[in-house]
């Protein structure tokens, strides 16, 4: 008697249980996990810190190496790399394998809290983490154009509807604009022009300052009522600017089209992405350490139609960079391989047994 025999003998039992096997491999493989690699991602969390104005040495000396010091002495932790530059500071914390990185990222913000009372008071924001590995490639790029808005719209649109929506996606730990267009106003003064005024740039700051304010303004009371002051001196408008009196010379003011000119533009103007040769705005999208990337990636693209539905037609998103692509297109070869594997033990058995 071999271990075959008895199952030759009872086909029909033999049936059921194969059939039986078979159900419960159907019912369990949409369960198995997808991922392109085996779970190796070690908890990291990165904490960054700014001060303005601030040369790397001073951001090195009193942001970096108070919080080293409280962070140094959570448990768990494997490396912490730090790295400081012109008025910011990050600092990057691997823990264990097996240390769950939920609560690493309490331990971590109790330690920030721990040393703020040592930080510079200058800090006007304090030390943030955000639970990422640094060297992970992004998941997900989108791109965002038009051919008829200015990019400083369609980054406010971005960082508005889509950034700030897609972060709290769960599995999402960053959500990064590439080639940031925040619309600012920029005055534009010439050099000569203020000299022949006896002005400064200084002067011309303290004016533009002061005329643009979001503050309270008061109160008028009366012998039965109260009415608040609610007016709003901010200048939203570049033109605007261009009234503003910078300073008196011989009884006359001196505005700023005097000197120069307010524009509107963006913030940074050496910051710029060209999606496919075109520029836009670039969002890249990094998952958290231990998170699944395909089930991320699906939820963002499931949220992207309901937040895309507050954009204006002149506005096109696409999808430039998608990791789960050669992920999805592995697991269906992985698919095809099983059922070629499954009907090839099939049909080499009933060749040799000869029995349906």
């Amino acid at each position: 008697m071999n271990l075959s025999e008895p199952f030759i003998r009872r086909p029909v039992a033999t049936s059921i249980l194969m059939a039986a096997l078979a159900f419960a491999g159907i019912a369990g493989f949409p369960f198995l996990p997808v991922a392109p690699l085996p779970q190796v991602d070690f908890p990291t969390i990165v904490v960054t810190a700014t001060l303005d104005g601030a040369s790397p040495e001073t951001m090195a000396s009193s942001v970096a190496t108070p919080l080293e010091r409280q962070i140094g002495q959570i448990s768990g932790v494997t490396q912490m790399t730090s790295f400081s530059a012109l008025g910011a500071t990050s600092i990057t914390i691997q823990f264990d394998l097996n240390r769950n990185i939920d609560s690493a990222a309490h331990d971590v913000q109790a330690a920030i809290t721990a040393a703020s009372r040592t930080l510079p008071e200058s800090m006007t924001t304090p030390p943030t983490y955000k639970k990422l590995n640094p060297a992970d490639a992004p998941i997900l790029m989108l791109a965002l154009r038009s051919e008829t808005l200015p990019l400083t719209v369609v980054n406010e649109y971005a960082d508005n509807f889509l950034a700030r929506q897609i972060s709290q996606v769960p599995g999402v730990a960053r959500v990064l604009i590439a080639g940031e267009q925040k619309q600012s106003i920029r005055i534009q003064v010439d050099p000569a022009k203020l000299a022949s005024r006896g002005l400064t740039l200084e002067d011309v700051r303290g004016a533009a300052v002061g005329a643009t304010a979001n503050a309270a303004k008061g109160a008028l009371n009366t012998a039965k009522t109260s009415f608040a002051i609610t007016a709003n001196d901010q200048i939203t408008q570049a033109e605007q600017f261009d009234d503003v009196v910078i300073a008196y010379r011989e009884g006359a003011p001196v505005r700023v089209r005097d000197v120069g000119r307010a524009v509107s533009a963006a913030a940074d103007r050496n910051a710029a992405a060209f999606p496919n040769n075109v520029p836009g705005i670039l969002l890249t999208i990094n998952k958290q350490p231990g998170a699944n990337v395909i089930d991320t990636v699906d939820r963002v693209k499931a949220l992207l139609p309901r937040l895309t539905t507050n954009f204006p037609p002149a506005i096109a998103v696409e999808t430039i960079l998608d990791r789960t692509v050669t992920i999805r297109a592995s697991v269906h070869d992985v698919e095809l391989t099983l059922a070629l594997t499954v009907g090839l033990v099939v049909t080499v058995i009933l060749f040799f047994l000869r029995n349906l």
